[in-house]
């Protein structure tokens, strides 16, 4: 099982330094949050807290991921980053498969795609998208990301978006893995179906558990059952050697921690005790 550090939240000067040292200690990933803005009241309960609360305020920093893992990128050279998850609703495909190909390029093919819908109905209307029909718009968007990003002259015809034959290059030397975001049934049919990967918000491991075995059916029923598939999670009650043992005989490939948490230390904690709660997981767990 790979471990991979999430850097939500963290201050953007230090993200290069600690993407430099992530890979230094042997970590296979940085997993890159997305936030486009923090709406004063939010109309709707964010999913994944149990009173629909965000777990942050409007001082918070965020920073594009894809911005991000092409920054972090430049300064290492083997660790790969992975958004988790990029809100696709509120954005536009076609610019979308250009920002991807660009990031994948210039780092060396180390990008994974990780895509979600987007929970937040600001989130789509203040760019300019309806929140309406957002899951099957999403579903054609993936589509289209797909079809420009395997290079050569494409063109697209579908209920939301249509455009003739364009080419963008260079198309990225290898594939761009997507792994699609969501617990509910119909996200995971959409992992098992178009993606290369399921990621997971926070999540009780007996909950994994069932999703896994879900996502299976589901592989199975596609036809997609013996085709490599990451399981990515953020697990809420399982640490140590035995809990990361058990992840991984449940099935999960990659397992995204925050080391520093471990340690006590908040996200605007200090770079250097940071680099440090990095080693120190890596000694314990990595080797």
């Amino acid at each position: 099982m790979k471990f991979t550090v999430g850097i939500a939240m963290n201050p953007l000067d230090q993200l290069p330094a600690l993407a430099k040292t992530a890979e230094e200690c042997g970590f296979s990933s940085i997993a890159l949050p997305d936030s486009l803005f923090f709406m004063e009241k939010q109309s709707a309960d964010y999913p994944y807290t149990p009173d629909g609360s965000r777990m942050w305020n409007e001082e918070t920093p965020w920073v594009d991921p894809l911005i991000a893992a092409a920054a972090m990128g430049a300064v290492t050279s083997k660790i790969e980053f992975y958004t988790q998850v990029l809100k696709l609703g509120s954005r536009n495909p076609v610019l979308l498969a250009r920002q991807v190909g660009s990031v994948a390029n210039l780092i060396g093919n180390r990008f994974g795609f990780g895509v979600g819908i987007g929970w937040a109905p600001e989130e789509f209307e203040w760019c300019g998208v309806p929140y309406k029909k957002r899951g099957a718009r999403v579903d054609e968007m993936i589509d289209v990301i797909k079809l420009i990003l395997g290079g050569g002259m494409v063109e697209y015809h579908g209920e939301f978006f249509d455009f003739d034959r364009l080419q963008m290059s260079p198309a990225p030397t290898k594939p761009v893995p997507f792994y699609v975001g969501g617990h509910t049934d119909v996200a995971l049919r959409r992992a098992a179906r178009v993606g290369d990967g399921w990621t997971s918000a926070m999540i009780k491991f007996d909950d994994l558990v069932q999703v896994i075995a879900r996502l299976r059916e589901l592989r199975e029923e596609y036809g997609r059952a013996d085709l490599p598939y990451e399981i990515q999670t953020v697990c809420i009650d399982r640490f140590g050697k035995d809990g990361y043992a058990e992840l991984e005989d449940a099935g999960v490939t990659d397992t995204i921690v925050v080391p520093w948490v471990f340690d006590g230390m908040g996200f605007d904690g200090p770079l250097d005790a940071k680099q440090e709660s990095l080693r120190k997981f890596a000694d314990q767990y990595i080797g």
